[in-house]
């Protein structure tokens, strides 16, 4: 065992973690306390002091001072979990706190239990999101809670659900109180009768928990009949929580409410005649109801709602107006047909008529007029009347700038924003949920652009729709087989060397030609930062068009994304040919109308576009960037090697899932960090910037083959 630092060598390495040329802090006393530790236990606590002070050094010597306690009350797992659930919030919340989980460590010693097997809403809200954004009807939003309730346009959630020891149960939790919550404003749980009935109850919390156990019955019914998976697991996470205590007599008391065409009034209706008998338990997923909350949400809804359906039904009527001539009649009202779907799970049929005659429908009119109609049941004749001149004042089509500061408020993910963590080798962990990506379009440059690259590089193009046309048709040679049409010279050579050696000899000795169909989809990530401004971006531009012209003749799947950004609440990308669309003159203008932007925080759109293309099936995936130079962002150190780092990181986790990643840049200092980020072998350094087009599709046979 190695002999413990002394007081002296301790303090001289806090004094460099903290700073204290500049921080002024005290470490005398900290350096005599763990001077007295035993020498693994140094190691650990300044290893980690060192860490934490790459995010902010008042929790670092926080961390220090409660450092003995802690290693006396837990082991050193226990201990990690602690100081890095700080930094989380510190990154979430602020120093004061981060400060709080360092100051608070027997509370961290009594929860953990729900630190070992609870699901935190935080973790999980990523597959919730898109969960309840399946399900028909509205889409509902989800946010965190102190209790689990919803209002019928957000679904409220507890940070963690931590009522069972198996963690996938809890997480199952989280699902079965989404599903459960939803389908309360589905299948109408509120509405005015059940406020009025409260409002004017003698008792109204008894009132309300009968006919909360009441709705519980049909709302399962409803849940069994139409995602009898998802019932399935609900009803065993019921059985685990041991809420399944049913007075005698109750389940043929309450058949009727199991009947398809049960509604929320006959619980209603029934909830009256069986006031103040037994009740059967309610799982922790059934969270409780609020029905005050709900009704003024739903007040608001109605009124807003229709204000805007006639403000949209004005912009409608005026575009007609616009198309009609003098003598034809004017569009006063409308009319709406709605079919209920088979399934409740379903989409609603709606639609639009004038005059008797279908029309078109805009997706959000379409969506106004079905939240209408699970309110109300109808769409009232006032409704479809176009507002009049100065009625409203919606500000109608205009896009609501967001706050970047305001993005992780829990409405921000539903219109369009993506999370991602970032790997901070300082820490040696990933800062949770990050950088916020956001997908945002490219405004498309009609300008004949593609035409004159074809003119251009006419030559160069009809090479490489020859070449790619061979890459197409070529046969590849298999080695080491057991019948084929020539002799495989190696492999003949291996066997006769066992032979003389005693061995047995392989009868894999021959070479077959063989054609295999090509199963390849290739993510181009483009550059569009500052930098790139100029003859940079039109070679990249130019580059674009030439392989797109040349993978038209190959016939593999491909997609170009630009990307950019400024900080970690900026990062974009700019969708100019997903995989499902076709290379038409709307993806040719969107390629001329790529421009440079900001900067270059590359991780974020690695780990984006990484996930984009793996929603695609092939057998090879390749991610390609072109780019003119290393991570980078502002005012930020991401520019140096913490930028580096998370990019070789995001690489990583692009190789783990399949995904084959390749360089291309005209930086001629990449060779000082590409090497480490992708790979000797993975990466080629074009030193003109001119020759980026001739090169491109060169190197994408050769990745290819």
């Amino acid at each position: 065992m190695k002999s413990r630092l002394d007081k002296d060598r301790i303090q001289a390495l806090l004094d460099e973690y903290f700073e204290v040329e500049f921080s002024f802090r005290n470490t005398e006393s900290l350096s005599t306390m763990l001077a007295q530790l035993d020498y693994e236990a140094q190691v650990f606590v300044l290893d980690w002091s060192r860490r934490i002070a790459s995010t902010h050094i008042e929790i670092a010597y926080q961390f220090a001072a409660q450092a003995p306690l802690a290693l006396r009350s837990m082991d050193d797992q226990m201990i990690e979990a602690w100081v890095l659930q700080a930094m989380d919030i510190y990154d979430r919340a602020g120093l004061h706190a981060a400060l709080k989980v360092i100051g608070e460590i027997d509370l961290f010693i009594s929860q953990g239990r729900e630190r070992a097997s609870g699901a935190f809403l935080e973790e999980q809200v990523g597959v919730l999101i898109p969960f309840v954004q399946g399900l028909s009807g509205r889409k509902l939003k989800l946010e965190l809670g102190d209790r689990l309730y919803t209002d019928t346009e957000t679904i409220y959630l507890p940070a963690v659900m931590a009522h069972l020891p198996d963690k996938r149960d809890n997480f199952l939790l989280y699902k079965a109180a989404v599903a459960y919550h939803w389908a309360q404003v589905r299948f109408g749980t509120f509405n005015e009768a059940l406020w009025h009935y409260l409002e004017h109850h003698k008792t109204p919390g008894l009132a309300l928990r009968t006919f909360h156990a009441l709705e519980t019955v049909r709302l399962n019914a409803c849940l069994e009949r139409e995602l009898p998976g998802l019932y399935r697991e609900m009803s065993m996470l019921s059985d685990k929580l041991m809420n399944d205590v049913t007075p005698p007599d109750w389940e043929q008391k309450v058949s009727s409410l199991r009947k398809k065409k049960a509604t929320a009034i006959d619980s209603l209706e029934m909830s009256e005649s069986m006031l103040g008998e037994a009740l059967p338990g309610m799982a922790g997923f059934h969270g409780e109801m609020i029905p005050v909350l709900a009704f003024e949400v739903m007040q608001q809804r109605i009124e807003r709602e229709k204000a805007q359906i006639r403000v949209d039904l004005k912009a409608l009527a005026d575009e007609l107006n616009s198309e009609r001539a003098d003598d034809e009649a004017r569009p006063d009202a409308f009319q709406v047909r709605f079919k209920e779907p088979e399934t409740q799970l379903e989409e609603m049929h709606v639609e639009l008529q004038l005059n008797g005659k279908s029309m078109p429908i805009p997706d959000n009119v379409k969506n106004t007029l079905m939240s209408i109609i699970q309110d109300l049941g109808d769409v009232p004749p006032e409704y479809l009347v176009p507002a009049g001149p100065g009625e409203y004042n919606l500000d109608a089509g205009k896009k609501r700038i967001l706050d970047p500061e305001d993005v992780w408020g829990g409405t921000y993910h539903e219109e369009g924003a993506f999370f991602y963590n970032e790997w901070d080798y300082r820490r040696k962990h990933y800062r949770k949920n990050w950088c916020v990506m956001r997908e945002m379009s490219v405004k498309p440059v009609h300008d004949g652009f593609a035409d004159r690259v074809l003119v251009k590089y006419r030559r160069l193009l009809a090479h490489l729709r020859k070449v790619f046309e061979a890459m197409r048709d070529e046969d590849r040679l298999l080695k080491r087989q057991v019948h084929g049409d020539g002799v495989d010279i190696d492999a003949f050579v291996e066997a006769w060397s066992d032979v003389h050696t005693g061995l047995e000899m392989s009868d894999r000795l021959f070479t077959r030609m063989h054609r295999e169909e090509r199963d390849i989809a290739v993510m181009f990530m483009v550059d569009m930062s500052g930098s790139t401004e100029g003859w940079v971006n039109e070679a990249e531009r130019e580059a674009l068009v030439l392989l797109a012209e040349a993978l038209e003749t190959l016939g593999d799947r491909y997609a170009i994304y630009g990307f950019t950004g400024m900080t970690r609440k900026r990062c974009e990308v700019f969708p100019v040919k997903r995989f499902d669309e076709s290379y038409d003159d709307e993806v040719k203008a969107r390629i001329s109308g790529m421009r440079a932007g900001d900067y270059t925080r590359m991780g974020a759109a690695i780990r984006h576009l990484s996930y984009r293309l793996n929603e695609v099936e092939a057998r090879t995936k390749l991610l390609v960037t072109l780019s003119d130079g290393k991570p980078d962002d502002y005012h930020d150190d991401y520019r140096s090697e913490y930028g580096i780092e998370d990019t070789r990181q995001s690489l990583f986790e692009a190789r783990r899932g399949g995904i084959h990643p390749f360089c291309i840049t005209i930086d001629e200092a990449g060779h000082d960090y590409l090497p480490h980020m992708y790979g000797a072998a993975n990466y080629t350094v074009i030193s003109e910037v001119e020759k980026l087009p001739l090169k491109v599709s060169d190197i994408y046979k050769k990745i290819t083959a």
